[in-house]
């Protein structure tokens, strides 16, 4: 897994900072790429990158500030003309769908996949076998959502010399051991996978939140995440400032994280009233709350390291 942000900005594009996207990476583990927020200008900076459209599997829009969504209608269309032919998922609130719909029926866009888009409530809007997705409300003055992003646990290591003194040699039925949680073997005897294998690998959580004011509230629901990715709008001075509209400031993002107990917190969406060192004393300020803090800025990619 990795995190790659393609717009870091907020309100408007500066010359520094683009209009919101982050990618979610997953090649490795999926051959699929998620897309957070698609704001003005994200296809141009998918260009200056190695991530291919046609493989942007699905979508996720925190809230419809033309920040976040404008830049949607034209990739849509970009990915059928760069041969995109499988199905693609929009998840986003109430509205969503109508802004889409109308963007492409009077451009007359005709997309060469299906197109679904789903307008989400709070709860788990998306699982499969090894990803869960849950949806968080947030507070910004119009419906905006965070996203949580949930890697099921994993099985721990096979161990073989473990099996050997059992008396089962090493072959393809360690595999079916590892896959299944009883096995029988050509003696007839059945082995339990729980006996032979390690401790189980945590899944990997990852917070990705819209645009909002200070929730102390949500630390529960980001207990323990991996990565947590807020905006930081505003200085933490400007805490009145923020309030007034419906943003955070590096203080708050980072207090957050704190209360989460979260290992990482990546803040964003950066005011562009804050260039060169402004921006950088916003970290520093982040720092001195939350240590392990970085502040993303437009092409910078951050991996997810699996848990040991």
């Amino acid at each position: 897994m990795e995190l790659f942000f393609l717009g870091t900005g907020s309100g408007v594009p500066s010359k520094e900072r683009n209009v919101s996207a982050l990618a979610l990476q997953m090649l490795q583990e999926r051959q699929s790429t998620w897309l957070f927020d698609c704001g003005e200008s994200t296809q141009h900076q998918i260009l200056r990158t190695n991530i291919r459209p046609r493989r942007i599997e699905k979508i996720f829009i925190t809230h419809l500030h033309g920040d976040h969504i404008y830049g949607l209608p034209g990739l849509l269309s970009s990915r059928s003309f760069q041969g995109g032919e499988t199905p693609c998922t929009l998840y986003g609130p109430k509205g969503l769908k109508e802004y889409v719909e109308t963007a492409l029926r009077v451009s007359g866009t005709r997309l060469s996949y299906p197109l679904k888009i789903i307008e989400v409530a709070e709860g788990v809007i998306y699982e499969d076998e090894g990803l869960l997705v849950e949806s968080i409300g947030l507070e910004h003055g119009l419906e905006s959502f965070g996203y949580i992003i949930q890697e099921k646990d994993q099985p721990g290591e096979l161990l073989p010399e473990k099996l050997k003194a059992a008396g089962v040699s090493p072959g393809p039925i360690y595999q079916k051991i590892k896959q299944n949680e009883a096995t029988e073997l050509s003696d007839g005897r059945i082995i339990q996978r729980e006996d032979f294998i390690g401790p189980s690998k945590r899944g990997r959580k990852i917070a990705i939140l819209g645009d909002t004011r200070y929730i102390e509230g949500l630390a529960d629901d980001l207990k323990h995440a991996d990565i947590l990715v807020h905006e930081a709008t505003f200085a933490g001075a400007d805490e009145q400032l923020a309030f007034a509209y419906f943003h955070s400031t590096t203080r708050q993002a980072a207090q957050l994280a704190k209360l989460a107990d979260a290992k990482q917190l990546i803040i964003s969406h950066i005011s562009s009233r804050y260039q060169g060192e402004e921006a950088e004393e916003l970290l520093r300020e982040a720092r001195k709350i939350f240590p392990n803090t970085v502040i993303a800025h437009d092409f910078y990619e951050h991996p997810v390291p699996a848990n040991k």
